[in-house]
């Protein structure tokens, strides 16, 4: 494994994370060589006396691959396999390979290969460097390598597109999908942030379910979804998304955009952050970056500062703004510290006008009355003489006006009583 520093980056937190990387990966790592350089050389990226360096190492120690924490041409690659007689990737193939390894959905399993593909059309020619290359004349189309990197190319080509129209269909699936909870009013929340900040851990504690988590980079990359009713007796649809890291391939984040678009339309973002993690400032930025790359910065966030359990004198606790709404919540997903906290931060963020308000609807209004008992918004009723429903509801003011004037009925003249969230 090679990772050079240049000026700019953290040196000790890159070098951690890209072995926990390959180590994701199901690699044994058997050395790992560092450098400083101001620049990358342009024929082999390390530059002559590094790399007789790695590949001295390479040999000794019988690598069967080298890896590069950084971003490498095609050429550069090609370069460097010649010298160290092993393949070579850089830290988007690296991050691919754990992505193919993972992938359990078709939607996942068509994703990942359409960002392999994208990778591998620019390194092709590795492949056929050594067949025969003709020289061109009359009666001469090219010699035996170069027909088959065409054939080549073209069948990827022709792959490609077809996993395009696919994912197309899973996104217009999505879409309806999102419609559809949309025309039910249940609002939606999605869980963001950096890989192994306990968000599959997290959602299984609010969901009840059982989604595999565990201690690793990448865990897990499908997205699930699953309703929750919060405190506030409200319904959400909480949605679990693939972990964020530094320097996400773009190849995977087009092929994902799929399913991060479940972030981009979701009412709120729950921003999940290691607490115990000496970088978690970074980490922060790292995926406000991602976020703002798939257009999803302007989604309110609430940060959950998560694995309280694991650092010292650290308490549940939720931060507000000087209105008094949820900033941040500090939780434990493993112990449950702090959840019940949580989902009532998530109510107030969602619905910051949420009251107890009494709604008297005429016989004709049964449609109404309807709707509130179908939205679980009816908390108790009463009939009076005249056949009217006194009904008291809670729902957030701005909906239950919209409902009002939907069926013809004027909303109810407020001295509200705020709800218990």
């Amino acid at each position: 494994m090679v990772h050079l520093e240049f000026s700019g980056t953290d040196f000790d937190a890159d070098r951690i994370e890209f072995i926990e990387l390959a180590r994701s990966a199901g690699l044994e790592v058997v050395g790992v060589i560092g450098g400083k350089r101001e620049r990358p050389d342009a024929g082999t990226y390390a530059g002559s006396g590094k790399v007789d360096e790695i590949a001295m190492a390479a040999k000794a120690a019988g690598a069967e691959l080298v890896i590069f924490n950084h971003d490498l041409s095609p050429s550069q690659e090609r370069n460097l396999e010649k010298r160290f007689e092993c393949r070579v990737i850089n830290r988007a193939g690296l991050i691919l390979d754990i992505f193919a390894r993972r992938a359990r959905s078709h939607e996942g399993k068509l994703q990942v290969e359409l960002a392999r593909l994208n990778h591998m059309a620019t390194r092709l020619v590795r492949g056929w460097t050594h067949l025969e290359r003709q020289k061109g004349g009359i009666g001469l189309r090219g010699g035996m390598g170069e027909t088959q990197l065409e054939i080549d190319r073209r069948l990827l080509r022709g792959r490609m597109d077809t996993l395009k129209k696919q994912l197309e269909t899973v996104k217009s699936r999505r879409a309806q999908n999102r419609h559809g909870r949309a025309k039910s009013d249940i609002p939606t929340v999605s869980l963001v942030g950096y890989t192994n900040a306990g968000k599959s851990t997290l959602f299984n504690a609010l969901t009840g379910d059982a989604t595999f988590a565990s201690n690793q980079l990448f865990a897990t990359l499908d997205t699930t979804i699953r309703k929750v009713e919060l405190k506030s007796g409200e319904t959400v649809v909480l949605a679990d998304t693939v972990g964020f890291i530094r320097d996400l391939p773009h190849d995977l984040i087009a092929a994902f955009r799929a399913t991060l678009e479940e972030s981009r339309e979701a009412d709120l973002l729950l921003h999940i952050v290691d607490a115990g993690d000496p970088e978690r400032g970074a980490r922060i930025e790292q995926v406000e970056a991602v976020l703002k790359e798939i257009d999803a910065d302007e989604v309110p966030r609430l940060q959950v500062f998560n694995k309280i359990d694991l650092r010292e004198g650290e308490t549940a606790r939720v931060e507000t703004d000087a209105e008094g709404l949820p900033l941040r919540v500090f939780v434990s997903a493993r112990s449950g510290e702090g959840l019940d906290a949580l989902r009532n931060a998530i109510a107030m963020r969602l619905y910051p006008d949420l009251a107890d308000e009494t709604l008297v609807l005429p016989p004709m209004a049964a449609r109404l009355r309807a709707q509130l008992y179908t939205l679980h918004a009816v908390k108790s009723e009463t009939v009076d003489e005249e056949g009217n429903c006194h009904l008291v509801v809670r729902l957030p003011s701005s909906r239950l006006d919209r409902l009002c004037r939907e069926a013809g009925i004027a909303p109810p003249i407020r001295t509200p009583t705020p709800a218990v969230h």
